[in-house]
């Protein structure tokens, strides 16, 4: 059935990304009809609420990429917002720790990167001076961030759906769209339950970036491969271990950040995550598996040259995934006082990584446009961190 509505701009996907870009679009053009449409019944329902809720620095990214350039201004927009808007948030600082001498290099080179970023603050510390910060830390050199934080980004994503509504804007749930067909002034958006009328579509699917891409775009050159990362949780007699966040140097080559230990804006500290091999996309669980999301992964010529290159790494955190134990190691590279008992099963969340035919993790956002259609097709962390700069990014692009 057609709607009777026609749109200016339909924005596809109730994540931080797509509810920032719908609010921004109202903001910039209060008479614009905007309907925001998602699968789900409610906002931020997968990577937006699966994360573990930090406010990002901007320290670890290329200068001039995009992911620097919307961090920092995004950081900015975000504590501004949470003050506003009384949003939960502490920026409780953290500590990046090399524990081995083969991680000295790559922490200076993240140091470094932090001053051409224009953070700072940044302090570089001693063994003896990071013990000060985090007492139980093993650390033979480590940096103090000052900017970093944590947040309640689910009841972010609450606020800017209602703040958006307060504008006018739309929003509709629990419709799945399946086809975009482009006539000429207009387009057609199709779902599972309806039709309607647009003259702009921006899709932020996330998970599903690429399905989405692919609706108009005959070649769409990058899949989603999805990485579940998984958390443990400290026992609450065993949280004052932790005073600020820690994380460790990440390897330069894997576009994650490693096993870390996180202060949660709600109480208690977050250990993890890993980073497996989702076998569905929305898969929270090891078990879950869905065939059509394992073809697709399977299928991809990039996947296999991902399995070449990172195939020990890989294996490894399958392992880790399957081993308490091996898990438990990890951490104590950290904090040597850790033991497993210590730990108690924590949440998961499923990362969207664009890959493309040639096996490269593609680390920057990413930004199609097409005349009068916009796809997000990666926007992985700090994308939270990011959202309401992307939003302002992305609605300049399909307003121009």
């Amino acid at each position: 059935m057609m709607s009777t509505q026609k749109y200016d701009v339909i924005v596809i996907g109730a994540g931080l990304v797509g509810l920032a870009t719908a609010y921004q679009l109202k903001i910039a053009k209060p008479n614009f009809k905007v309907l925001i449409i998602d699968k789900e019944d409610g906002v931020s329902k997968h990577q937006s609420g699966h994360n573990s809720g930090v406010i990002h620095s901007g320290i670890y990214y290329k200068p001039d990429s995009l992911k620097a350039k919307n961090c920092i201004s995004g950081y900015q927009a975000i504590i501004q917002f949470a003050e506003q808007h009384e949003i939960p948030y502490d920026i409780c600082g953290k500590i990046i720790v090399a524990t081995e001498k083969k991680e000295l290099v790559g922490l200076h080179n993240i140091y470094q990167r932090g001053i051409e970023n224009g953070l700072e603050g940044l302090r570089k510390l001693s063994a003896a001076e990071s013990r000060e910060i985090e007492p139980h830390c093993a650390a033979l050199e480590a940096i103090y961030v000052p900017q970093t934080g944590i947040i309640d980004y689910p009841k972010m994503s609450l606020k800017i759906l209602e703040l958006y509504r307060e504008l006018g804007g739309e929003a509709i749930f629990g419709e799945e769209v399946t086809k975009i067909l482009q006539n000429t002034g207009e387009i057609i958006l199709e779902t599972s339950g309806n039709a309607y009328l647009t003259k702009k579509i921006v899709s932020c699917g996330g998970l599903f970036s690429d399905r989405l891409a692919s609706l108009t775009e005959d070649d769409n050159n990058l899949r989603i491969i999805p990485f579940r990362g998984e958390y443990y949780k400290l026992k609450p007699e065993k949280e004052s271990l932790v005073k600020h966040l820690i994380y460790p140097v990440p390897d330069p080559e894997f576009p994650f950040l490693g096993v870390h230990f996180t202060r949660m804006i709600g109480g208690g500290i977050e250990a993890g995550p890993n980073a497996v091999l989702a076998f569905k996309r929305e898969g929270y669980k090891f078990t879950d598996f869905s065939l059509k999301d394992m073809g697709q992964t399977l299928s991809w010529p990039g996947f296999w040259k991902i399995v070449a290159k990172y195939g020990q790494t890989g294996m490894g955190e399958i392992y880790r995934s399957l081993s308490k134990a091996a898990f438990t190691r990890s951490l104590q590279k950290l904090i040597p006082e850790i033991k497993q008992d210590d730990l108690m099963e924590g949440g998961a969340g499923v990362r969207a990584q664009a890959c493309d035919k040639k096996g490269n993790l593609i680390d920057d956002f990413n930004i199609l446009q097409h005349e009068n259609i916009v796809h997000v097709r990666n926007a992985p962390s700090p994308a939270a961190t990011s959202s309401l700069a992307i939003g302002k990014l992305i609605s300049e692009k399909i307003l121009n």
